[in-house]
């Protein structure tokens, strides 16, 4: 089985015979055509299965890379249930179907209640209850698009790669801590939500997961292939 996450920055993807990842990799979404020359060192699979967030632009053409090797896709889109998991948002059609993989990956993970953070260019923080229920999460911009706001949007400020400090004495270290303290706290308070309940972990993922986890303060595990694992999940349930 061949699982794509395709997100606004990188397009991710996998290889598993069932039991574990045999191979991953990524490339830039902007050269999501290129997945036909990546392909050809892919194995035969039973199913491809992926899911998008980056528009139908790149979905299509993830679908044209593929179409002469693979039968057409298996696209997961959120909907109310799936695989253990009950959607809790408004509409449930509107929930990125990267977070709803990546819940479904999580329940796979723990019985217990956890918050699942994406953290890639946004950073998402989603709450899903020990019974399966997903009650709600955030969103707010990812640590780099954070700076990249300050660079492009003051006169002053540069595009920081300055270093985490407590209490910061310079501008870069600043912008740098200010970024990063926004993430945690915005983490660490929706915990607080949960944190009571027993088995309470926070599951983390994404590119920008290891710049967050030296400074949290509750517990947490990495799970860096958790959005993938929720498309095996998924296409397993099918």
């Amino acid at each position: 089985m061949i699982a794509i996450d395709a997100g606004n920055t990188r397009i991710k993807w996998g290889i598993h015979d069932g039991v574990a990842w045999q191979a991953q990799g990524a490339l830039p979404t902007a050269q999501a055509s290129r997945l036909a020359e990546v392909s050809t060192g892919w194995p035969d699979a039973e199913r491809v299965v992926a899911c998008n967030v980056a528009g139908e632009a790149v979905g299509a053409a993830i679908s044209v890379a593929l179409a002469k090797r693979y039968d057409p896709l298996l696209w997961l889109h959120s909907n109310a249930a799936c695989c253990g998991v009950r959607n809790g948002y408004e509409v449930p059609e509107r929930l990125g179907a990267d977070r709803w993989a990546a819940l479904i990956g999580a329940r796979a993970q723990v019985s217990s209640a956890c918050l699942v953070v994406c953290a890639g260019t946004a950073t998402t923080v989603d709450w899903l209850d020990a019974h399966g229920d997903f009650r709600g999460g955030l969103i707010l911009p990812g640590v780099d698009l954070m700076r990249a706001s300050l660079a492009r949007n003051t006169a002053q400020l540069p595009l920081a790669e300055g270093e985490f400090r407590c209490a910061p004495r310079n501008t870069i270290d600043a912008i740098v801590s200010g970024c990063l303290h926004a993430q945690i706290g915005a983490i660490e308070r929706m915990f607080a939500a949960l944190s009571a309940e027993p088995g309470a972990v926070c599951l983390l993922t994404g590119g920008a997961a290891p710049r967050l986890t030296p400074h949290l303060g509750i517990p947490f595990r990495m799970v860096e292939t958790l959005i993938l694992d929720g498309l095996v999940r998924f296409s397993a349930s099918q």
